[in-house]
């Protein structure tokens, strides 16, 4: 039986081209090798190694060697990235057998080999995230609501169904809460009979908007009206003392009362009031629970602070009371397309734009922000993005204590900014503290209570040391940290901020998708995830997927096909993030069982070699560190 014509045997001048061709890829590889000091990584020397080789291998083009490689029924070379010599050698090994010579190299210490680079990587995600779950080789983990610091079923809910990690985002709540959720995460740990690691994350010099104005202080009340105007459902309203508690599926506002005249009140007893405006209203009691009263009303009402109720006694007579403290009303800012907005480093709180009588703009709106030292570092012309991307804008005029911005991208209509949204400044090159002063005694929590710290916004092989030298300075020094990629310049600087944190592990990766995606461009972000994912696994290091993960599921109870299938595609990580949501729990159950399937179909991913520009920053900078030290 003769070989098939599918298979035919190289021509010796395309075998030579070829070998000659990874020679040179396997000299440089050496090179850049040559170019760092090994000794100093200890122990993580061989994936230090395999990282320099990774950077070195993907500053070529390989896709048509590729080619020419799976045609003769070789290594492709696509899925080396944990062990990127080991590969080359033996693909040239059998180019040398083709050729009918001995190699024309150097014999150099061999790289680790696949079963070695993957053993490496198991490992060290297993120091940092914690064991896998049982049938799943992906961890989840999951951002700590507000609730979990006050529903302990809630979080013991979320480990049997499938949490590995625990994050807490110490952006938000403080240290009471903190407090309160490792205490129901370690009390579920025990009832559950597995372990959960606590990563908690610094909140880093994260530029927001700042407070708006609040509006005023008062309670609509409104019924739900047909087109006619006729009353189709009345408005309800909790009447609740100032320490009881409703029913948390009830999505109504408050009024707080005393709770002794609450107690006289009686089912279906009319409650009459002077709304603000002065018009005679009354609130129908239909419900009691938790202390207090459901109440209805069938007239649009208005009701602020002091504005008394009255009940009617056993005895017939007048039982009065007043309305407890009302907050005021959060506001947000109404902006369009070519609508300008001035962000300003003075407290002063935001306002909406100011308009004459024929609606033409007299003042812009404007916000305060957090972070203001960061004003000083924005130039004109520079894009500046609000609200993880739903706002686009240009600066205008910018100064240390103002910017003027034009908003150029905006959902048909317009739309509406909060307080307390991500201002990105993609464009503009930020010298903040990578540690703020403000984070340090967040720190010393972080180190008492916690197993990992999240790093937010870190930019620079310096900034890793920096946070090292403070761990020691606390007294934990090996503390595992989460390096959140989440800027354009952290991602530029990747390949520096793995081999400094190799310097000093255990330390894993948190794609942070959601900062990163702005940064960087929408239209970039699959492909700059993917190369995340690929220097990590280069480097050894876990890999977290992160940001929007089944985020319609966890928000709405109703997961999107596209966001099912990215959530199939954190099967290449070594753990996937959920963020929090009213739907949390069902979130965490749909992700366990789409890990589980997906992990009989895919390990990682092949990819296409073509060059990476990300390594030419890192190796222009060794070589220019070489020649200073000539």
């Amino acid at each position: 039986m003769t070989a098939p014509d599918a298979f035919p045997v190289p021509a010796p001048a395309s075998v030579r081209a070829l070998a000659a061709r990874l020679e040179h890829v396997r000299t440089s590889l050496i090179d850049l090798e040559r170019s760092v000091d090994l000794a100093s990584f200890g122990a993580q020397r061989e994936s230090a190694r395999n990282l320099l080789h990774y950077l070195a291998f993907r500053r070529f083009d390989l896709r048509r060697e590729q080619a020419l490689l799976s045609r003769w029924a070789l290594s492709s070379l696509g899925r080396s990235e944990s062990h990127v010599l080991y590969n080359l050698e033996a693909v040239l090994g059998w180019l040398d057998r083709l050729l009918g010579g001995p190699p024309p190299h150097e014999v150099m210490e061999a790289g680790v080999n696949p079963e070695h680079g993957r053993q490496i990587l198991v490992r060290n995600a297993r120091v940092l995230l914690g064991p896998t779950h049982t049938g799943r080789r992906v961890r989840i983990m999951v951002t700590m609501p507000t609730e979990a610091s006050t529903d302990y079923r809630l979080v013991r809910s979320l480990m049997e169904g499938g949490m590995d990690c625990a994050r807490i985002n110490c952006a938000h709540d403080g240290p009471a809460e903190w407090t309160r959720m490792i205490g129901h995460i370690r009390r579920a740990e025990r009832a559950v009979g597995r372990r959960c690691q606590i990563e908690m994350d610094l909140p880093g010099p994260k530029l927001r908007t700042g407070a708006i104005r609040p509006g005023p202080a008062v309670v609509k009340l409104r019924p739900s009206r047909d087109p006619l105007g006729h009353v189709t459902a009345p408005a309800s309203v909790w009447l609740v003392p100032a320490y009881g508690s409703v029913p948390a599926s009830a999505n109504l506002p408050e009024l707080s009362l005393p709770k002794e005249w609450l107690d006289r009140r009686r089912s279906g007893e009319q409650v009459e009031l002077l709304d603000a405006r002065g018009a005679r209203r009354r609130l129908r009691l239909v419900r009691h629970a938790g202390g207090g009263w459901r109440a209805e009303t069938k007239r649009t009402t208005y009701v602020t602070t002091g504005t008394m109720l009255l009940g009617t006694a056993e005895d017939g007579e007048e039982d009065p009371a007043s309305v407890g403290r009302i907050p005021p009303v959060p506001q947000r800012i109404r902006l369009g397309l070519r609508d300008r907005l001035v962000i300003t480093s003075q407290p002063d709180p935001g306002e909406n734009a100011r308009r004459n009588g024929r609606q033409q703009v007299t003042r812009p709106a404007h916000i305060p922000c957090t972070f203001p030292e960061a004003l000083k570092f924005v130039r004109r012309g520079e894009s500046l993005w609000l609200d993880d991307g739903r706002i686009g804008t240009v600066v205008r005029s910018a100064s240390s204590k103002r910017i003027l911005v034009e908003v150029t991208h905006a959902p048909a209509g317009g739309t509406w900014l909060a307080s307390d949204k991500g201002i990105n400044l993609p464009d503009s090159e930020l010298n903040l503290p990578p540690i703020p002063s403000t984070d340090i005694e967040i720190l010393r929590f972080i180190v008492r209570k916690a197993n990992l710290v999240g790093y937010s916004f870190v930019h620079s092989p310096e900034d890793v040391q920096e946070l090292r030298a403070e761990l020691a300075r606390l007294g934990r020094p090996n503390m595992g940290v989460v390096l959140k990629i989440e800027t354009r310049r952290a991602f530029e600087e990747l390949p520096g901020l793995l081999l400094a944190a190799l310097r000093q592990p255990p330390v894993g990766v948190m794609i942070a998708r959601g900062d990163l995606a702005v940064e960087v461009g929408f239209e970039r972000l699959a492909e700059v995830q993917e190369e995340i994912l690929w220097l990590c696994e280069a480097a050894h290091l876990p890999a977290i997927w992160a940001t929007q993960v089944l985020e319609g599921l966890a928000k709405s109870g109703i997961p999107s096909r596209a966001e099912v299938t990215d959530a199939a595609m954190g099967e290449r990580a070594e753990c996937v993030m959920l963020n929090k949501g009213p739907h949390i729990i069902e979130a965490v159950r749909a992700l366990d069982s789409i890990l589980r399937r997906m992990q009989s179909h895919q390990a990682k991913k092949t990819a296409m070699l073509r060059h990476l520009h990300i390594v030419e920053r890192f190796v222009a900078e060794q070589r220019a560190t070489r020649h200073r030290r000539r």
